[in-house]
């Protein structure tokens, strides 16, 4: 198979999954529902081994169950793997995005906290010079907080805490957090101009880490979360009321 054959196969299937994935997300294929795979395949003008492969991928999540002689199940939403990076974009990318953003500030609530308070006593040098650098960023692109380059040292920043906490099982949320930063500047809930307060506790966090000052660093910590939820609710409904 050449290059531009496996690319062309590799786009095909990102396609498939991705259509199927949202009309599952989107309740489009509720749960209970039989996924006709040959009806969907001839639809998408797809092959019916390149659907087997998206539903394998699908059923590795848990949004879907092939069962014996009954065919392709959609299972609810409790079942599907809520982590996966595929998961995550569909919902963020659907149109409840905004009680999935809400969702993933409540578990932020209760990890980053921690993760910022673990940091204080286990962040190594490196993680600490990552922390400040990351703010440094943040505050020179303040002025452009809706582009690409202040989202990735946000992102780098939140990286950098969860990772010097020390705690793996922390530090492997790094890319749902990521995701959800990623899913704000998408949808265009950031505002052009960076909050003040939101850069102030930014540095606030840097700082105590870098004090080893742990009740300093977990309380601005919780107050950055806080104040994100509260801001994208608010531009959300600014948004709605515009229309």
């Amino acid at each position: 198979m050449s290059e531009g054959t496996r690319d062309a196969a590799s786009a095909q299937h990102r396609r498939l999954l991705d259509t199927i994935g949202m009309r599952i997300v989107e309740g489009e294929l509720a749960p209970g529902a039989r996924l006709l795979t040959a009806d969907v395949a001839a639809e998408l003008g797809a092959s019916r081994s390149a659907m087997r492969e998206v539903v394998r991928v699908l059923e590795t999540m848990g949004m879907v169950e092939v069962r014996r002689r009954a065919g392709v199940e959609v299972l609810p939403a409790d079942r599907w793997s809520a982590y996966a990076p595929e998961v995550l974009h569909w919902r963020l990318d659907g149109s409840g995005r905004l009680r999935a953003l809400h969702e993933l500030s409540q578990l932020r609530s209760a990890i980053e906290p921690l993760a910022a308070r673990l940091a204080a006593a286990q962040a190594d040098p490196p993680q600490r010079a990552a922390l400040v650098k990351a703010v440094l960023g943040m505050v020179e692109h303040g002025d452009r907080a809706d582009e690409p380059e202040y989202l990735q040292h946000d992102v780098d920043f939140h990286a950098a805490v969860l990772r010097g906490s020390g705690n793996p099982y922390l530090a492997g949320l790094a890319d749902v957090v990521a995701a959800l930063l990623h899913g704000r500047t998408a949808h265009a809930l950031m505002p052009k101009r960076a909050d003040e307060t939101a850069l102030r506790l930014h540095q606030e966090v840097a700082s105590a880490i870098t004090a080893r000052d742990p009740e300093a660093a977990a309380a601005a910590m919780a107050a950055i979360v806080a104040e994100a939820d509260d801001a994208v609710e608010a531009m959300a409904s600014s948004a709605s009321s515009d229309h």
